[in-house]
């Protein structure tokens, strides 16, 4: 998997706002990146960028602060503790042996890495003759143990825990065995470390071992040099010479590639590479107000290691302009550029850290301020300045400081109203929206506001609050009774009500995934799905995710080729239309599946790369990312992760970009699509997804955006924040205007009930551990869908506690999928029983959850009041109510009140 360097990652996502509550400051580092690999950030930060400063890092506020003590002529008006993140840079080797193994026929290669971290060797193998793509999965007998597919085109091996050292550092390694005799050509990998987010490549690509022949100018090879550390190498690997014809008399360039084979020598080599960690260091600030001497005496303490630099000044006005004090200043001051002081801290007595004091007339309302920690290293609050005011009362500045809190509490789930009067419950849904609609109006409206807050900052809040008004709305015709056709045309039902559509539908939608992976083989999948409409009707889902409607390579549509064709192997064109017509007849809602990451090309370029699009779409290479090393692209570099088996589209391409916006409202007003299920959306920054939705504006979509969660030593980590971070961070660069798949709740479901540890479903702050708990009206949950069950099997559910697992995310906030296989099969009335109590109590995307029970054998909770439920062999039964049971079944029950 090729990566992006990290700088222009985050050029990518310049205001990434995110939805986690985290504090205000941060630690702003540039630093110089690995000349021998590139690695790239997976995007797990949540953190806004300083345009003259990059990779951001977190400081936590502290709420118990030491208080500083003064005499009783002082008053201490401001007091805090800061824990501060500081990444330090290690330097580490990547080692690559290939040797004889336990027979002539028999080779290894064994790669090693001495920095610590959670590693893992994603690879794949090139077989001879293969065109088309440089990835496949190895043969079975071929994997260590301990490997994972990924999709159909890798794997993921964990290196082993070190039990030898090289040269004294500790050694993690992966050794891979395989056949000389085999159709294997070469072996592709990187290195990524679960740890930290990073992947580690050559050079830029992806590390190449060929085994029968390599292209001598392929520069990712590796075991073409001699002498590199190792005593019993065998010098350079002997390959097959790639042999070309001279270029034709049109000067058009004719290679054709012969690969002779040789026999395979043994090679050692070692690359350099760079980690960073991170170091915990604290800032503590504290004001004292003297009485007699009309004075305010900050003071500052840290831990940060060297010199400490306070670049700094204060402010008289709200604007928090700087301004240089008069003296006297603290010792070793100067001043800068006639605009700022620079004091150095004084080092501590005990050598750990530095301190100083700063005397001020109390005229001045605040001390603003930035921290020095060298030429490259800076402290500052967020992207903006330190500031501490100087006054008996702190009073926040909502509007001007607004970022990830106030964001939280705007899409923090909103408590439903018990009364038993319809309109009243909605009303009492919505009253929570409209309260934070009237508080934003009124805050963006104000003179102080108008001051101190930025053009772009004010059109972020018109757009929450444009978004806030749409779900209400939205809620408020979910509410109005549903006619029957005879009474109302089916276009006023299902027409949606604004078109200020947020794609996230009214909060109380439940997902069926329409399809498996083996569903195209009948080639009449659209005819079959049709006859199934009521049924699925009246078992009360409200949206159908469809399979993919494109002309593909693969039968399975994944590979699109000619986008406006919609003839697949599930059906034609008319036969689709007729399948959405019924199922908007019986009230259900559709979702195309639009595969928008990469495209199969349909004619080679004039090296024989498949890159040259045909159809109505005829694209050339330009609009292939030019960092796909396998389909030599003229675009831009990519903006996510590679897909390897097709060529990655570069949406940052404007004609791309208003080509798949067309083709989207082409599908919506053809086919009669509702929204979308976007599939790799990984593969390409977020921003763009927002674009496409705003352009096709659909009644609900949904991402896909599937990467592992954080092990350790083969255990699931308690922690998965960072995880789920990630797919915050891809919905907020939507803005908002999609959900993503709940993978995270979808993992933690398979650890605590495989391992009999359902406290893993609760994080450290009593929530839901994935992102329901974060953002749970963006968050659609499911435990299993095409790729990781059906036949496919690649993340399989426990087997036999599918229904422990459904009564989880049926009875919890966000929006439950259900998959097609399931609901066809002997837990279909179960299913069916648990749709209908979700439904008869209006439990909704946005509904709270109180977790009573995380135990080790049970997990049990109230949602909205109403509703108890638990899973697990453990008991529970709820108190404080007159509570019934609903449904029972294999270690799950569900309550509710009578």
């Amino acid at each position: 998997m090729s990566g992006v360097k990290i700088d222009s990652l985050f050029l990518l996502h310049p205001r990434t706002t995110s939805l986690k509550p985290v504090p205000r400051f941060h630690l702003i580092s540039k630093r110089t990146p690995p000349f021998h690999l590139n690695y790239r950030q997976t995007p797990n930060r949540r953190f806004s960028i300083c345009s003259r400063h990059f990779n951001p890092l977190e400081a936590v506020s502290s709420t118990d602060a030491p208080v500083v003590e003064t005499s009783e002529s002082t008053k201490v008006t401001f007091s805090e503790t800061f824990q501060l993140k500081r990444p330090e840079k290690v330097q580490g080797k990547i080692t690559i042996r290939l040797e004889n193994g336990k027979s002539e026929e028999y080779w290894n290669l064994t790669v090693g890495c001495t920095l610590p971290g959670k590693w893992v060797l994603h690879w794949g193998v090139n077989y001879i003759g293969d065109v088309g793509s440089e990835w496949d999965q190895p043969p079975l007998d071929m994997r260590p143990q301990g490997s994972v597919p990924i999709k159909d085109y890798a794997i993921e091996t964990p290196f082993d825990t070190p039990s030898a050292s090289l040269g004294g550092e500790p050694f993690y390694q992966v050794k891979i065995e395989f056949n000389t005799n085999s159709s294997i050509g070469a072996i592709n990998f990187v290195l990524k470390d679960e740890e930290s987010g990073h992947w580690y490549q050559h050079r830029g690509r992806d590390f190449k071992v060929p085994l029968t022949g390599y292209l001598e100018d392929e520069r990712t090879v590796v075991g073409a040099e001699k002498g590199l550390g190792w005593p019993e190498a065998l010098g350079k690997l002997s390959n097959g010479v790639l042999e070309t014809d001279s270029a034709d008399s049109n000067g058009e360039d004719t290679r054709e590639s012969k690969l002779r084979k040789s026999p395979l020598q043994g090679f050692y080599e070692e690359h350099s590479v760079f980690k960073e960690t991170i170091t915990d260091n604290s800032l503590s600030v504290s004001v004292n107000h003297c009485l007699e001497k009309t004075i305010n005496i900050l003071q500052i303490e840290t831990d940060l290691p060297g010199d400490v630099v306070v670049h700094w000044g204060v402010c008289k006005d709200e604007g928090k302009t700087w301004q240089i004090p008069t003296e006297p200043y603290p010792p070793k001051t100067s001043i800068f550029k006639n605009k700022a002081l620079r004091t150095l801290l004084q080092q501590k007595d005990d050598a750990r850290g530095s301190k100083g004091s700063f005397m001020l007339d109390e005229s001045f309302s605040g001390f603003v301020f930035v921290l020095k920690l060298n030429e490259n290293t800076w402290f500052n609050n967020h992207g903006k300045d330190f500031y501490i005011p100087f006054s008996n009362s702190v009073v926040a500045d909502e509007l001007s400081d607004i970022g990830e809190e106030q964001l939280q509490e705007l899409r923090a789930p909103v408590t439903s109203g018990k009364a038993p009067d319809s309109d009243q419950e909605v009303s009492a849904y919505t009253d929570g929206i409209i309260k934070e609609i009237r508080s934003l109006v009124s805050g963006i409206s104000s003179e102080k506001s108008r001051k101190t807050k930025s053009k772009e900052a004010q059109e972020i809040i018109l757009q929450e609050i444009e978004k806030l008004a749409a779900e209400a709305y939205s809620i408020f015709r979910s509410s109005i009774p549903t006619f029957k056709e005879t009474d109302v045309l089916e276009d006023e039902i299902l027409e949606p009500p604004l078109k200020i559509c947020s794609g996230t539908g009214t909060g109380h939608e439940i997902l069926c995934q329409g399809f498996n992976w083996e569903s195209h083989k009948s080639g009449k999948w659209y005819e079959e799905l049709l006859e199934k409409a009521s049924e699925l009707s009246s078992m009360g889902f409200t949206v159908i995710w469809l399979p993919p409607p494109t002309d593909s390579v693969s039968p399975e549509g994944y590979m699109p080729r000619d986008l406006y064709n919609l003839n697949s192997r599930y059906g034609n064109l008319d036969q689709l239309k007729v399948l959405v017509k019924k199922l908007h007849e019986v009230g259900i809602r559709t979702l195309g599946d639009a595969v928008l990451n990469h495209r199969c090309a349909q004619y080679k370029n004039q090296n024989g790369v498949w890159n040259i699009f045909g159809g109505r779409l005829n694209w050339d290479d330009r609009a292939v990312v030019a960092d796909d090393p396998h389909f030599q692209g003229r675009g831009n570099k990519s903006s996510g992760d590679n897909f390897h088996a097709a060529p990655n589209i570069d949406h940052s391409q404007e004609f791309v970009r208003n080509d798949i916006k067309e083709w989207l409202r082409w599908l919506r007003e053809e086919v009669g699509y509702d929204g979308w299920r976007l599939d790799f959306v990984r593969g390409f920054w977020g921003g763009y997804v927002k674009d496409y939705l705003e352009s096709s504006e659909p009644y609900f979509a949904v991402g896909e955006f599937w990467d592992s969660l954080s092990y350790s030593y083969g255990e699931m980590d308690h922690n998965q924040d960072a995880h789920r971070q990630r797919i915050v961070d891809w919905i907020n660069a939507t803005n908002g205007t999609a959900g993503a798949f709940d993978v995270t709740t979808k993992g933690i479901l398979h650890s605590a009930l495989e391992r009999c540890e359902y406290w893993r479903l609760s994080d450290e702050k009593g929530k839901p551990p994935g992102v329901m708990g974060w953002w749970p009206s963006r968050a659609v949950t499911f435990i299993e869908n095409h790729d990781t069950g059906s036949t496919q099997g690649h993340w399989r559910f426990p087997g036999g506690k599918e229904m422990q697992g459904y009564a989880y995310i049926l009875t919890h906030p966000g929006t439950p999928s259900v998959f097609f296989d399931h609901i066809f099969s002997d837990y279909k009335s179960e299913i069916a029983k648990l749709i209908s109590i979700r439904k008869q109590n209006k439990i909704n995307c946005r509904s709270t959850v109180n977790i009573v029970k995380a135990e080790r054998d049970v997990y049990a909770a109230i949602i909205d009041e109403k509703l108890a439920m638990k899973i697990g062999p453990g008991h529970y039964e709820p108190s404080n109510g007159n509570w019934s049971t609903a449904i029972e079944g294999r270690d799950y029950k569900v309550w509710v009140l009578s």
